[in-house]
């Protein structure tokens, strides 16, 4: 199976099929995909300015897409190897039980999902990079009570995510899901109660 470099080399060659290089792209999705894959497939293709159903989309636009998606990735390897760095360190030291932002760390591994839209169409507008670096910034500081990417304070508790894990604060303005980690337990609890009082 070919991995992301690979693929990202068939997006970029002109002396390849244009179908080929768009499915290209689509399978760096399964490697990296901070969103999920159909929500990072959306984002690509509004950001670079072509269809998600588009099967002859301009190749240069193809390559913003993929630029665009090679540099979120810079980010985040550059954030797992300062993880994996730490957590050497704290088992160094004799810290072996990990904390709430490993646990979350743990199901994110790679970068699929990392800031989870379950609503495809639902996602933040800013460059995947941006999201990127919002979102680690708010790992490395004290817990808040707004959403790390987009500041908005409408976090709403929902159930049944196609995501794992499958509940939690979702962002009603930019549609992440808001990794735990980075609430306040007042903010989560808040986040709980308007889940309620839609329901009711």
């Amino acid at each position: 199976m070919a991995g992301f470099r690979s693929l990202a080399r068939q997006v970029r060659d002109p002396g390849c099929d244009l179908a080929l290089r768009r499915y290209s792209l689509r399978k760096c999705l399964e490697k990296f995909a901070p969103y999920g894959h159909r929500a990072t497939w959306d984002h690509l293709c509004s950001r670079a300015g072509f269809g998600p159903e588009d099967r002859s989309p301009d190749p240069a636009r193809l390559v913003a897409a993929l630029e665009e998606l090679e540099a979120a990735r810079d980010v985040w390897l550059a954030y797992e190897t300062d993880f994996t760095e730490r957590r050497k360190k704290e088992k160094h030291d004799g810290l072996r039980r990990p904390g709430s932002v490993d646990d979350w760390h743990r199901l994110t591994w790679g970068g699929f999902g990392v800031a989870w839209c379950d609503d495809p169409l639902v996602h933040p507008g800013a460059p995947l990079a941006e999201v990127l670096r919002r979102l680690i910034a708010a790992l490395e500081r004290e817990p808040g009570s707004c959403c790390p990417v987009c500041g908005g304070e409408r976090l709403v508790w929902r159930y049944g995510l196609d995501h794992e894990p499958s509940s939690g604060p979702v962002c009603a303005d930019c549609g992440i899901l808001v990794p735990r980690p980075v609430l306040s337990p007042q903010a989560l609890q808040f986040a709980r109660r308007e889940r309620l009082l839609m329901s009711a």
